[in-house]
């Protein structure tokens, strides 16, 4: 098969798993599925298995439990019971047993003390079936130079092993929460001052920042001011937790081409849109380079 025809192909397939991850709750049969890709449904089910090493059926439930895990850890607003039938679950005696067959626990026990590890081990899983088959893929045509303007922030630190970083994000939405501080109106940033990849788990850091003017006094919580700069932007839509393929080519490809020279000053993103709050393929992410 020409590079080609499998980039079309895999086009293909990505279109499914969007399209699964648009449908929420709704369970899709393979007929419906094929068709999105225009596949046979003949064929389809081992094309998709064959693919990606996991049923088509047995993909739709992790993606849907592993929304349903996202909510239950930082949507607290939700009900058990909303998010048991927006995943799809017609009981919650019925959403109990997916939910504890995958995360090994269940619903009501996972909102109240998230088993941070089992939730990252699932989104890694979904991840990588992505990122292994159907990678990103960048142009020096997709890098815009911007001036970004001056931001001040409030910043929590996460410090230590990513996989345990969603309790540091229910402390920061928690922040949000009693401060007023929306997402619609008040931006988010993440700021990078270690590699992710080549820094131990151990001394893994990543700040979590809300951009505000106002001065909050809270435990863990500082004020931090992304200064006004030229910086090298790039978008990325859909998965939010795979940033690698973005920075990956800003840093090896589209740096040493472009003639420019890096600033004393961390990488850092925008979420624009945030999944579990859009699907999954809408969630939308710039990031930046800052430039001297």
């Amino acid at each position: 098969m020409s590079n080609q025809h499998l980039t079309r192909y895999l086009a293909r397939m990505r279109r499914v798993l969007d399209h699964i991850d648009a449908a929420g709750h709704e369970v899709l049969d393979v007929e419906a599925l094929a068709a999105v890709a225009a596949f046979s449904p003949f064929h389809f089910q081992r094309q998709f298995s064959t693919l990606l090493g996991m049923s088509v059926g047995e993909y739709q439930r992790q993606a849907r439990l592993r929304r349903a895990a996202m909510r239950l850890a930082h949507r607290p607003q939700d009900s058990v019971t909303a998010i048991a039938l927006d995943a799809g679950y017609g009981s919650n005696e019925a959403f109990a047993r997916a939910f504890r067959s995958l995360l090994g626990r269940s619903p009501s026990a996972f909102r109240a003390s998230p088993d941070w590890r089992a939730l990252d081990m699932l989104v890694d899983r979904l991840n990588s079936l992505r990122s292994q088959h159907m990678p990103e893929h960048f142009q020096p045509s997709d890098v815009d130079i911007v001036d970004f303007p001056q931001t001040r922030l409030l910043t929590l630190e996460h410090r230590g092993a990513p996989a345990l970083i969603g309790a540091t994000i229910q402390r920061f939405i928690a922040f949000r929460r009693a401060h007023r501080l929306p997402p619609d109106a008040c931006a988010t940033f993440n700021l990078f001052p270690v590699d992710p990849i080549a820094t131990p788990a151990e001394d893994f850091r990543m700040m979590l920042g809300v951009a505000t003017p106002r001065q909050i006094e809270a435990e863990g919580f500082e004020a931090w001011t992304i200064p006004a700069m030229r910086v090298a932007r790039i978008v990325q839509t859909g998965n939010p937790d795979n940033l690698g393929p973005g920075f990956d080519f800003l840093y090896g490809q589209w740096l040493p081409a472009s003639g420019e020279e890096m600033r004393d000053h961390p990488p850092f993103v925008r979420r624009v849109s945030i999944y579990p709050d859009v699907p999954l393929h809408e969630a939308v992410t710039e990031l930046y380079l800052p430039l001297a």
